[in-house]
């Protein structure tokens, strides 16, 4: 389940390979980040999924970013992945998410497209990307929206913002680049995740 009374970070692992995949995601779970998305644009993302919900699904919520379509759909939840992150709002999407118990993160930017999204089924919401809109975007948005939609900031979010954008009325952020890049170390992203986790701690949330 999305947060569950984790850190709300999404950790967004574009351009990860297999071979290391592992090992990021322990430095990850070191960190106290508990929510990982493999972008379908990486590397053999499918058998990434596939190893990290191996090693690490009864302690993470593992799944898929950049995700297009409904068959694409089916094929992360076949490697175990439980989460469907999308760049944009598409209902089939959505729909072929719910209807196999996954859950699912679409993207959006407009008023018009959130409640596209929440009235095919979908909980949670992308502000994507949340850096070009900033702050008072998403606190205009939650003036409308039903209290029972949460929405995680994406794009160019970092631990400098997480404080930020949680003030705003983010139930989270997910970090791409701040946190991982194809090539970084295990140790490299420890560090990061340990800086988010940080970060977290000084808003005096409840942590799990």
């Amino acid at each position: 389940m999305l947060n569950g009374g984790a850190m709300p970070v999404i950790a967004i692992l574009r351009g990860v390979r297999p071979a290391e995949v592992l090992g990021i995601g322990e430095a990850l779970l070191a960190g106290g980040i508990r929510m990982m998305e493999v972008p379908l644009n990486s590397p053999e993302p499918l058998l990434s999924i596939e190893r990290l919900a191996g090693a690490f699904g009864s302690q993470a919520l593992i799944g898929a970013g950049t995700v297009l379509a409904g068959a694409e759909v089916e094929s992360v939840a076949a490697a175990g992945g439980r989460l469907v992150v999308c760049p944009h709002t598409d209902v089939a999407v959505i729909g072929r998410a719910v209807a196999l118990g996954l859950d699912c993160l679409p993207g959006f930017l407009s008023p018009t497209e959130a409640f596209t999204a929440i009235s095919a089924g979908a909980e949670h919401l992308k502000l994507f990307p949340a850096a070009g809109v900033g702050q008072a975007h998403l606190r205009a948005l939650r003036e409308v929206l039903p209290r029972h939609s949460r929405i995680w900031a994406v794009g160019g979010t970092s631990a400098l913002d997480l404080t930020v954008w949680l003030a705003a009325g983010a139930a989270g952020i997910g970090v791409g680049g701040a946190l991982y890049k194809a090539g970084d170390t295990a140790q490299q992203v420890r560090e990061r995740a340990s800086a988010l986790r940080a970060a977290w701690a000084g808003t005096g949330t409840k942590r799990a």
